[in-house]
C-alpha cells in the first residue's frame, strides 16, 4: 500500500499556472507532496518568491478550474500584480525558517 502511495505522490506535474492572482502572482511549482488524512496534499511555492507558499489537496490543483498544468505566457502585468507589490509593501520582514521536502520531491538536492 505505501508503494502505491509513493509512486501516486511523483506522478503530478510540478509546474503550474493560476488562473487567478494569489498574493499576486500566478506561476507555481509543487515542491513537495504529503500523505494528510487519506489525501496527497501539494505544497506550491511561487516561482518568483518563496514566501509565497500554501498547501492544497491534489484533488483541488488537478479537478479545479482554478489551475492550469505548465506555465502560461503571460504579460508581466498579469502574471505579477499590483496585489504583488501591495502584499510586499504591507508585509514586514519575516525570515522563512524552513521548507521541508521529502525525498521523492525533484528540488530535493541533497
Amino acid at each position: 500500500m505505501m508503494q502505491k502511495e509513493t509512486s501516486c505522490l511523483i506522478m503530478i506535474d510540478n509546474f503550474w499556472t493560476s488562473n487567478r492572482p494569489i498574493s499576486g502572482l500566478r506561476h507555481f511549482v509543487l515542491v513537495n507532496q504529503k500523505m494528510k488524512k487519506d489525501q496527497i496534499i501539494c505544497l506550491m511555492v511561487s516561482v518568483l518568491d518563496v514566501e509565497i507558499n500554501f498547501e492544497i489537496t491534489t484533488q483541488e490543483l488537478i479537478d479545479s478550474a482554478n489551475w492550469e498544468k505548465g506555465w502560461l505566457n503571460l504579460p508581466k502585468s498579469e502574471s505579477i500584480t499590483k496585489e504583488y507589490i501591495e502584499y510586499k509593501s504591507n508585509k514586514k520582514k519575516e525570515v522563512i525558517d524552513k521548507i521541508f521536502i521529502n525525498q521523492e520531491s525533484l528540488f530535493n538536492i541533497s
